[in-house]
């Protein structure tokens, strides 16, 4: 059964570049004159690729983080991770517009986490009740923070610069060519890579730090390696598309429902998943009938906020 729903969602992201406003003759699109070669190979088929990797690095972080700190609730964007990215980048845009933005995104994303992992030690140390309440408290203090900087940002910039930040918050997969997706593909890899190369580890983490201990883990060497990889390929994809929120959060939590495994057993679903569930979201803003393409963050909240409370509610029912 697993295997069949694999093959059906693969078959729905391999026919996405066949859809969209603009139609295109099959026909065509190994001519490499016409129209319908250039929208898809220049345009749909790199922004598939893109949503797929971005969706699978943001759903495997949720994953991640809720591990290690031992929260449902902890994701790139209830632990301020992706407002640190936005900010870095406005940054970038607005005061240092020679640096690539993947970089900035990175510095972001890295320096967030690292401030994070320092204070969950520092309240580990003190033994500190509710300290995975505590660490979300915190990221959430810290979105706020960047929330103010990031409008100080919009304060010293100019015109053109505004616009190039509201379109990036606003969260956008418009590319035109592979040499974006070819980075995020390889990012992707790597992530998951590791991840994987982890599972183990994952698994006595799962249980308690306590016990991962007692087992002969290194927690902190592990807890902090998992953590530079996460924040670097989230800092890569949310550089590039802008911050999508929920897909952290309700991609974990649907796999858990589904598959009733614990995490170690759910990091290839979780990927594969989140990366279609980003596809089908992209294929439902390129072909509403607007002005413009829907900034792909209002897609994936709104399929996201209501799928996620009926899971909730299915799953507190199940228990009584």
């Amino acid at each position: 059964m697993n295997y069949l729903a694999y093959l059906l969602f693969l078959f729905i992201i391999l026919l996405s570049p066949f859809i969209g406003e603009n139609s295109i003759q099959i026909s065509h699109i190994f001519d490499s004159s016409t129209t319908s070669h250039m929208i898809f190979w220049d345009l749909r088929v790199p922004r598939i690729i893109l949503a797929f990797f971005v969706g699978g690095i943001l759903s495997l972080s949720g994953l991640i983080f809720q591990t290690i700190f031992k929260n449902i609730l902890i994701t790139p964007y209830t632990l301020g991770i992706a407002s640190g990215t936005t900010l870095f980048t406005a940054i970038s845009i607005v005061f240092l517009p020679t640096v690539a933005l993947y970089i900035s995104g990175i510095l972001g994303s890295f320096f967030t986490i690292m401030i994070l992992y320092l204070i969950s030690r520092i309240i580990n140390k003190n033994q500190i009740l509710n300290s995975t309440n505590s660490i979300l408290l915190i990221g959430i203090a810290l979105s706020f923070f960047y929330s103010s900087a990031l409008m100080l940002v919009f304060y010293l910039s100019n015109l053109q610069e505004n616009y190039s930040i509201i379109r990036f918050t606003l969260g956008s997969l418009d590319i035109v060519g592979f040499s974006t997706p070819f980075i995020v593909f390889i990012t992707a890899l790597i992530f998951l890579f590791v991840v994987l190369k982890n599972k183990q580890n994952i698994k006595l983490l799962l249980i308690s730090n306590d016990m991962a201990f007692l087992k002969g883990l290194n927690v902190n060497k592990t807890n902090l390696t998992l953590l530079i990889f996460v924040s670097i390929a989230v800092g890569i994809s949310i550089s590039f598309v802008g911050p999508i929120g929920f897909i952290g959060l309700i991609i974990p939590h649907t796999m858990r429902i589904i598959y009733k495994k614990s995490a170690e057993k759910l990091i290839f679903p979780v990927f594969f998943y989140g990366g279609v569930f980003l596809v089908v979201a992209d294929l439902i803003a390129r072909n509403l009938n607007t002005a413009s393409t829907l900034p792909i963050g209002v897609v994936t909240s709104f399929i996201g906020a209501p799928v996620f409370v009926y899971l909730l509610i299915r799953k507190n029912s199940k228990q009584k």
